[in-house]
């Protein structure tokens, strides 16, 4: 459909009306939306399937593990918790607020939301997002990437069968109709993707003073950090599986790895090993592997390789015709090297050596750099990992494991600065698409005299006593 921005003003002014009914803030009508879009990722899981292969070559595996299943399982962790986020929370007003006793906190919706989603997994960062709108009891417009048209197509049949317009809608188009929608006075966006991006998407929200959330990549991308007491197989192995994962293309993927200059050639070994044992001698060849998106991010993937091409020790080739690039470990890399300076969002990944004595140095450095969206450790010193990860400055990460914080129940997922504000997924998505409001019942009986005028003069001395004694 072609999209004008009377066209988009008419769907926004339909969702704001249809949220006034207030049928949206029913807890069991909310419960009723999420069962529904739960029952149609796996109705139409071949359909998902095949236009995420479409779309981005994605396998069978990949696509069901990283979309499919994800989906559902966020789905899930809704509808088994809505009841009771939703119940409003009840406190004990305090001496001060007397005869007042107690005060209730309602969760309250937005209202209209605006979701932006991007190409990397279109149904988890579409679909897992509007989980948490529904759940809030807001009404959705959304925006998805037009690298992706044929998983655009397939969610516009799934949200149409189940969902009116004027409740959750879904448009499609380029940049244009992105910016047709934040012209709109929204009363929340929730916006994933680049951080240069974010910023124009927070700019056109100021307008209308919308909040916002943003789960971003990350400025300069996020660090692996090995150590040399560390497991290399292990972390060989894991990294070499997440960073096969969609062509690297993921917004808390490892950018580059830095490793202790004393075991960094036995670990490299240890790299090219898993990537030839998950993938092949030829990741190229196997259909299971990923392409990249588009040309134009093929050919920054591939020039930026050609740059490199002196230390690339794996991989370093590609196919232009179907958008492959081979996993390609580049080493040795400096710490101050432009790769290591923005996020790759590709199969590439820069070695950086230091020596593990100075491990809290290449700490520091990375502390002043943009903050990731993600933080990976290997190491055998957990009293070290555990104090690093506590003063470090990212959105989230593992501890000898790569990526699978993302998916513990009840845990937030969010960035901080360059990766991003906000935070979702379960109860924390929940609370990202609500305002909590703050409600005190009073009395017509027994009010203090305290919060009358006058205070001067003998006779009320007294409640200048009070207030002292009631406000400590």
């Amino acid at each position: 459909m072609d999209y004008t921005e009377e066209k988009i003003k008419e769907i926004v002014k339909a969702q704001r009306a249809f949220f006034r009914t207030g049928i949206t803030l029913d807890t069991d009508w909310r419960l009723m939306q999420l069962k529904r879009l739960k029952v149609q990722m796996s109705l139409y899981e071949k359909e998902i399937t095949d236009a995420l292969y479409e779309d981005l070559g994605r396998s069978e595996a990949e696509a069901f593990f990283c979309d499919i299943g994800t989906v559902i399982l966020e789905i899930n962790e809704m509808i088994h918790g809505l009841k009771r986020w939703t119940r409003p929370e009840l406190l004990y007003s305090g001496l001060t607020c007397f005869p007042s006793l107690f005060t209730k906190v309602y969760h309250k919706p937005y209202g209209v939301s605006l979701i932006i989603s991007p190409f990397n997994f279109p149904f988890t960062l579409t679909f897992g997002v509007l989980a948490a709108s529904i759940a809030g009891g807001n009404t959705a417009v959304i925006k998805t990437s037009s690298k992706t048209p044929h998983c655009t197509d397939v969610m516009i049949k799934m949200l149409g069968e189940i969902y009116p317009e004027e409740y959750i809608t879904l448009v499609d188009g380029d940049h244009d109709v992105a910016d047709m929608c934040l012209e709109q006075p929204f009363d929340k966006i929730f916006y994933t993707g680049s951080p240069d991006v974010a910023k124009h998407v927070m700019a056109k929200a100021a307008e209308n003073l919308t909040p916002v959330a943003l789960e971003l990549g990350g400025e300069t991308g996020n660090w692996c950090v090995v150590r040399k007491d560390a497991d290399l197989k292990d972390a060989a192995r894991k990294i070499a599986f997440f960073k096969l994962c969609n062509s690297g293309q993921i917004c808390i993927n490892i950018n580059q790895v830095a490793v202790a200059e004393e075991v960094a050639e036995d670990f490299i070994g240890e790299l090219a090993a898993a990537f030839t044992k998950q993938i092949g001698e030829d990741a190229l060849e196997n259909p299971e592997y990923p392409r990249i998106i588009s040309g134009p991010a093929y050919y920054k993937c591939a020039d930026e390789a050609d740059e490199y091409r002196d230390r690339i020790i794996f991989g370093g080739k590609g196919d232009p015709v179907r958008l492959r690039y081979q996993p390609t470990i580049i080493y040795p890399v400096g710490i101050d090297e432009p790769i290591v300076k923005h996020e790759l969002f590709s199969p590439l990944l820069p070695v950086v050596p230091f020596p593990d004595a100075e491990v809290d140095r290449l700490m520091d450095i990375i502390a002043d750099r943009e903050h990731g969206l993600a933080l990976y450790l290997f190491t055998k010193d957990i009293r070290w990992a555990n104090k690093v990860m506590e003063t470090q400055q990212f959105g989230g990460g593992c501890i000898n494991e790569v990526c699978l914080h993302m998916m513990v129940k009840g845990a937030p997922f969010g960035g901080t600065g360059h990766s991003g504000m906000g935070a979702y997924h379960g109860k924390w998505g929940f609370r990202e698409f609500t305002h909590p409001c703050t409600v005190l019942r009073g009395h017509t009986r027994f009010n203090l005299p305290l919060r009358e005028h006058p205070y001067s003069g003998r006779e009320n001395a007294y409640k200048m006593k009070m207030l002292r004694i009631f406000e400590r």
